[in-house]
């Protein structure tokens, strides 16, 4: 099945050529100019991935990735930055981006990472659909065949990388890894960016599961290495 992929960007040159390129690689492409149109788009078709630039009139991408979070849908989100400046690109994947790309950039590496992204929603989605497995850690329940996550019977809702970055770690408790590891492992060897991603992912997936964030029982920091699942989830750590 073809791949539907909705293009945000208020500069229609820029659009344009990213339509082009897309259907060229198979891709089904909608586009929209503005926030409003977008967040309708969104809310109301059956999208495989957005691309979506930060300054557009209306309702900026901030606010269009926000709302569409809010409205617990997990299609992934990359988002285009005009600079590239670490605050832009923390405050994206804060809000639930998965990836981003600062412009100016090339229609090949943005492929390329549309390319990862999707690879990696299909890579769930065959494990869900082939292995019946449900993973208990503590007060944690995920449910790959349902792509479900509850903690004490309570729905938690994920992005795509806080998923497969918690599902990485629940699949291997008590092992510690580097953020280059884990940037390799979870988001892939086409991944182009940098390790503060990891940082930025694991505070917000602290932030859905822990009790105390500051103090985790789950994902646990390890000085000068990276970051485990902790074994015994009982103590809290740093």
């Amino acid at each position: 099945m073809t791949e539907r992929i909705l293009v945000v960007d208020d500069e229609r040159p820029i659009a344009e050529i990213l339509k082009y390129n897309l259907e060229r690689e198979g891709y089904e492409v909608l586009l929209a100019s503005d926030g409003e149109e977008a967040l309708k788009i969104a809310l109301e078709d059956d999208l495989d991935l957005i691309v979506l630039d930060i300054m557009m009139p209306k309702l900026d991408g901030y606010q269009v990735c926000t709302a569409v979070r809010q409205a617990s849908l997990h299609v992934p989100i990359l988002m285009l930055t005009a600079k590239d400046e670490e605050g832009e690109k923390v405050r994206g994947l804060d809000i639930g981006a998965d990836d981003y790309v600062t412009k100016p950039f090339s229609p090949r590496e943005l492929t390329a990472r549309i390319r990862a992204l999707l690879r990696r929603v299909q890579q769930n989605q065959a494990v869900r659909e082939n292995h019946k497995e449900i993973i208990r850690h503590g007060e944690l329940v995920v449910d790959l065949a349902a792509h479900d996550v509850r903690k004490n019977g309570q729905n938690i809702d994920l992005t795509v990388r806080e998923y497969e970055l918690l599902c990485f770690l629940l699949k291997n408790i008590g092992q510690a890894y580097t953020r280059e590891e884990l940037l390799e492992k979870v988001w892939g060897f086409e991944y182009y960016g940098d390790i503060r991603t990891v940082d930025v992912t694991v505070r917000r997936l602290r932030e859905k599961i822990e009790e105390e964030p500051s103090q985790p029982r789950y994902i646990i920091t390890k000085r000068g290495v990276g970051y485990l699942m902790r074994a015994d989830e009982a103590d809290p750590g740093t």
